[in-house]
């Protein structure tokens, strides 16, 4: 991802925050309850944005630094932060370097709905197990990779009722949406099948100790009720491999 995709949509992102429900209502509160008991870790956020998944951690007591590497997304999080001060660290960096950062320095990871934006995924996944101490975990949040697919899209159904239409799942690589209004007709994604994170995360050395693909309610399922019959989300908790 270059660096000036998210530095040239950061302000319409900033400002249409709040009606990210897929973020606020399946993602953050799923990361959340994967994580567990946070008081006093340090932990990692892959991808931080302007710093959504780090305040709401740092509010749960844990010492989090966001990585980010597009500084404009930066100074919105550096904003909030000033606006109220949850004493968060936010640096300019690469997901899959951390250069920042030595080996075994963190007690979590996480990653909020950023994933998808990364294209070298082994390279940051081992770069994430490198930087964890033993015994580490690293929790994640993505668009669920069977529904939200190179060659998805709304269609209708028979009785006229909006319907979404799924192909090209394996079709693995980066793309971008038709539908220039959301976030990845903006910036695109990078695609991959659930086995695909499956065997990365593998590779890399953890283990899946459990997922979730949470199903839409309230005001999220009122506005997508599609959601209600496929998710939007996938999220994990990975616990690294000890040898």
């Amino acid at each position: 991802m270059r660096r000036a995709a998210y530095d040239e949509i950061a302000e319409w992102h900033d400002e249409g925050l709040g009606e990210n429900w897929i973020l606020h209502d399946l993602a953050l509160p799923n990361l959340l309850e994967l994580a567990g008991d946070v008081e006093g870790r340090r932990i990692c956020d892959l991808g931080c944005g302007q710093g959504v998944a780090i305040r709401a951690f740092a509010k749960r007591g844990a010492k989090v630094v966001g990585v980010d590497i597009s500084e404009k997304m930066l100074e919105f999080a550096r904003r909030h932060e000033r606006e109220e001060s949850l004493g968060v660290e936010d640096i300019l960096d690469a997901a899959r370097k951390l250069s920042g950062f030595e080996d075994a320095s963190f007690d979590g990871a996480l990653c909020n709905m950023a994933l998808m934006d990364i294209p070298d995924l082994d390279e940051t996944l081992t770069t994430v197990a490198r930087v964890l101490r033993d015994e580490g975990w690293f929790v994640f949040a993505i668009t669920h990779p069977v529904t939200r697919t190179p060659g998805s899209k709304l269609g209708m159904d028979a009785a006229n009722d909006s319907a979404w239409e799924i192909t090209g799942y394996f079709e693995e690589g980066f793309w971008r949406s038709d539908d220039p209004r959301g976030i990845r007709g903006k910036v695109g994604s990078h695609h991959r099948t659930v086995s695909g994170y499956l065997n990365a995360l593998s590779k890399a050395g953890f283990h899946v100790e459990r997922a979730v693909e949470p199903r839409a309610d309230g005001r999220l399922a009122e506005r997508l009720p599609k959601y209600r019959e496929v998710p939007a989300v996938l999220a994990a908790r990975c616990g690294k491999v000890v040898e």
